[in-house]
């Protein structure tokens, strides 16, 4: 499982072939978005994204979800890649954008505790 079975160049030409398709509106552009993600995802860690229902989370869901305490988070969150939406007077993130900051997160963290970190 050491090699890919995708590569990068291959996600990049399926990308450039199915763009033109999305401009004509036969394939939908989330669904594009989704199939280039699941592929870079393939390409990148040999696995695809995992299947999650979207939803929006409060800070305390989100820092749940994160292991880390609602006061920690508050402190982080203006560091964190999390797109924000205002729901009203309260802030609201994306399930997904969690998870894959998650996933992200602790496949490249893992590496640099073997080197010495010079990033």
């Amino acid at each position: 499982m050491s090699e890919a079975i995708i590569r990068n160049q291959t996600v990049n030409l399926i990308s450039k072939i199915l763009h033109p398709l999305t401009e004509s509106n036969l394939i939908p552009f989330p669904e594009y978005r989704e199939i280039v993600a699941q592929l870079r995802n393939i390409a990148n860690k040999g696995e695809p994204l995992p299947v999650v229902v979207p939803k929006l989370l409060t800070m305390e869901e989100t820092a749940n979800m994160l292991g880390i305490s609602l006061a920690n988070f508050k402190k982080q969150e203006p560091y964190l890649p999390f797109k924000r939406k205002y729901v009203g007077h309260g802030i609201r993130y994306r399930n997904t954008d969690v998870i894959r900051f998650i996933l992200a997160d602790s496949q490249d963290k893992q590496p640099d505790n073997d080197q010495t970190g010079n990033n």
